[in-house]
């Protein structure tokens, strides 16, 4: 039996990220705290998430929960991200809690993506 610190579902995101890399021409959101860098990029089509990228310099932990959110939100309407949330993330992941502020750096990026959203709409409107 092999003892890892890490469940299933980090051992699938992290062995298979179908969402590492970057959406072209869409908006982009980068965060860096803890040592932590998270970049997340959006391909919006008429309000919708079309497409949905991370880059993640960080543990398993980060870059699971960086593939987690993408799968979950790609092909939502954009305005959904203001529901987004860390804890369903944490508890599908068995994120320790000492690595609480890690998984906080994803939220903190999620809202910049959410302000580069509205900023790229505003600039289409004016």
């Amino acid at each position: 039996m092999i003892n890892t610190p890490y469940n299933s579902a980090v051992r699938d995101c992290f062995a298979s990220p179908e969402h590492a890399g970057e959406a072209k021409g869409g908006a982009v959101a980068y965060f860096e705290d803890q040592g932590m860098r998270v970049r997340l990029s959006a391909g919006l089509s008429d309000g919708i998430l079309s497409e949905l990228r991370f880059l993640v310099w960080g543990c398993p932990h980060v870059i699971a929960a960086a593939e987690t959110f993408c799968r979950q939100y790609e092909g939502r309407p954009a305005a959904e991200l203001e529901q987004f949330a860390t804890d369903p993330i944490m508890q599908d992941l068995a994120v320790p809690v000492e690595k609480t502020g890690r998984i906080l750096v994803l939220e903190d990026t999620v809202r910049s993506l959410r302000a580069a959203i509205r900023d790229q709409n505003a600039n289409k409107q004016d």
